[in-house]
């Protein structure tokens, strides 16, 4: 009898650590510009410019980066945003404890001043099936002028995640003024996420992204009707990834389908979702803790970023 429950506690535990937990989160990084003068409105960020960009300051981003992609249990994937173009993504992948390790999935956005959106993914475990870019025009307007919608459709022996990555339109004109346009953005990404459920309802979705609107505005509620929100006032310390005028709140979202809630294949682990805080990202600032910025102004900190990262656990067999 005592070596049957031995074989049986050595199965449990073989069969606990088959299940390897990842993550996927999503961090906008403030930003991530290279030091070289480009076609797109980056005026602001080289060398000769009031801020005065460098070499040292952007190798030093890099790095800040870098140290917080570690700390985030071995991602499966993250989505960025508020990065330049694919070549400042490159150098954070080079500079990573794992260089060799991650792919890219990249395409340049009508933005003015160049601000994209960007994923990288565990190329030893994941593969690309298909990549691309939903695109679209915000109202009053005749062509593209924001960020693109990032997806990637990723293949794991049988299992098949599609991702997607978000940086919807800023609140810098009004809450109410500018809700138009992450109203055309949710749409632009609900009938999207529409096409593959009515494919298959048990497809695995991830939705990530910096929706410049929080958990109870009507943009992201629509996209609330179809996926799981991960990332809640409760996931984190503060009550939120962002703070303005001294109140936290969330800005930063990740929403995943019923499907890749599910026991089979790789799976997104029920009410993991989380806001890091780790102490380096924060600061003091007038008797406040606030996330510790590159920039205040023109003024350089050597922060991280004003956003908190976000992630989610899954169990990757």
């Amino acid at each position: 009898m005592p070596k049957l429950l031995f074989f049986i506690a050595l199965l449990i535990s073989s069969m606990t650590f088959s299940q390897k937990e990842r993550s996927v989160a999503f961090y906008n990084v403030e930003n991530l510009f290279d030091t070289i003068d480009g076609a797109n409105d980056d005026a602001e960020f080289l060398p000769s410019a009031k801020n005065q960009w460098n070499t040292a300051r952007y190798k030093e981003k890099i790095q800040h980066i870098n140290k917080v992609i570690g700390e985030l249990r071995n991602p499966l994937i993250v989505g960025f945003c508020e990065i330049e173009n694919a070549s400042v993504m490159r150098d954070v992948i080079k500079a990573s404890a794992f260089p060799n390790k991650y792919g890219l999935v990249h395409f340049e956005s009508p933005d003015a001043r160049g601000i994209d959106v960007a994923m990288i993914y565990d190329s030893s475990y994941l593969k690309v099936v298909a990549s691309g870019k939903l695109r679209f025009i915000l109202p009053g307007q005749e062509s593209p002028s924001t960020r693109d919608i990032l997806w990637a459709k990723y293949a794991h022996n049988k299992d098949t995640i599609f991702a997607m990555v978000n940086h919807w339109p800023s609140r810098r004109s009004g809450q109410d003024e500018s809700e138009p346009n992450r109203l055309k953005a949710s749409e632009t990404a609900r009938n999207f996420i529409d096409s593959l459920l009515n494919v298959n309802c048990n497809y695995k979705i991830v939705f990530m992204g910096d929706l410049n609107d929080y958990p109870s505005d009507k943009a992201p509620k629509l996209i609330a009707e179809k996926l799981n929100p991960m990332i809640l006032a409760s996931s984190g310390k503060f009550g939120g990834s962002h703070n303005y005028n001294n109140e936290w709140d969330v800005l930063d979202h990740i929403l995943v389908s019923q499907g890749f809630m599910k026991k089979n294949g790789v799976k997104a682990v029920k009410n993991s979702g989380e806001i890091h805080s780790f102490d380096y990202l924060l600061t003091e600032y007038k008797g406040q803790i606030v996330p510790f910025r590159t920039y205040g102004g023109s003024k350089y900190l050597g922060g991280y970023s004003d956003h908190l990262p976000v992630s989610i656990k899954v169990s990757a067999p």
